[in-house]
């Protein structure tokens, strides 16, 4: 396995926040063999405020038992303020197709996965690549930055009436005007050109609620973009694998919940064939 840490941006390029140390990274875990493999792009959450652990490793290991190469990206929150984690994953998905042919992978299968508001950050590169806030650094090159497919795990989605406040209050700042609230929005920007989506969330998620995924599926379909929702009945928020192995505290193991990585991985293999050339 190629395990290594990669600094995201070339000295000089882009800069997202104050002069604190914090560099944004992206960890590798590529497979080794000499076959190319899909991957996927990981974006744990943290409300805007951290990167959690526990929605990285883990699940870059289990997409690692299933034959994929993934990558966990460690990227900009706050005191930085949008675009600068979109451009991150915007930058982070460009710097994977660059390396292709280095790391085995099959450029035309490349998801980006997240988590929480780390599914804002994944959703946002899937609705938003080819707008300017996804493109406004170097590095960056349009369609290079596309995901192929999004998958996203009980995620912030709106900055409306279900929105998770902390989340958007530390991605836009106490100042934010109502056209900055309404762009992170992102029900409002769902649209052809965005990849299919697999979806899940708890409904009793008291956090960000379900809403934030009904919302976007519902979204989607109106944009004829095709989707896989599942919504399990109970659950805490932020239960990443839903496995002894990611438990923490109140966020515990359930077997039902974790489901939905296996279903995933299903959902992956089937796009792909449909779908042989996603260019």
């Amino acid at each position: 396995m190629i395990h290594e840490k990669i600094r995201i941006w070339n000295k000089g390029d882009y800069r997202s926040r104050p002069d604190d140390g914090f560099e944004p990274e992206l960890d590798t875990y590529i497979l080794d063999g000499d076959r190319d493999r899909a991957a996927v792009l990981l974006c744990p959450g943290g409300a805007y405020r951290y990167v959690s652990p526990r929605e990285g490793e883990p699940v870059a290991l289990q997409f690692n038992a299933a034959g994929f190469n993934a990558f966990v990206l460690h990227y900009s929150v706050a005191p930085c303020r949008h675009p600068a984690p979109l451009l991150d994953v915007s930058r982070a998905m460009c710097l994977i197709r660059e390396h292709a042919a280095a790391w085995r992978i099959s450029p035309d299968k490349i998801a980006v996965c997240g988590f929480s508001a780390g599914g804002h950050v994944a959703a946002s590169l899937a609705v938003g690549w080819d707008e300017p806030a996804a493109l406004g650094a170097p590095g960056i090159e349009r369609g290079m930055n596309r995901p192929d497919a999004l998958i996203l795990g009980y995620p912030v989605i709106s900055s409306g009436e279900y929105a998770h406040r902390e989340s958007i209050d530390n991605l836009l700042g106490p100042n934010a005007s109502p056209e900055e609230i309404r762009e992170v929005s992102l029900e409002l920007n769902v649209n052809p050109k965005m990849p299919n989506a697999f979806i899940w969330h708890t409904w009793d998620d008291a956090s960000v609620p379900v809403e934030n995924s009904l919302l976007f599926a519902q979204a989607m379909r109106r944009c004829d973009v095709p989707f896989e929702l599942h919504i399990y009945p109970k659950g805490t928020h932020g239960l990443s694998l839903a496995t002894p192995e990611t438990g923490d505290g109140p966020r515990g193991s359930d077997p039902h919940v974790a489901s939905w990585m296996d279903l995933c991985v299903d959902w992956l293999g089937d796009l792909y064939r449909q779908n042989p050339d996603r260019h």
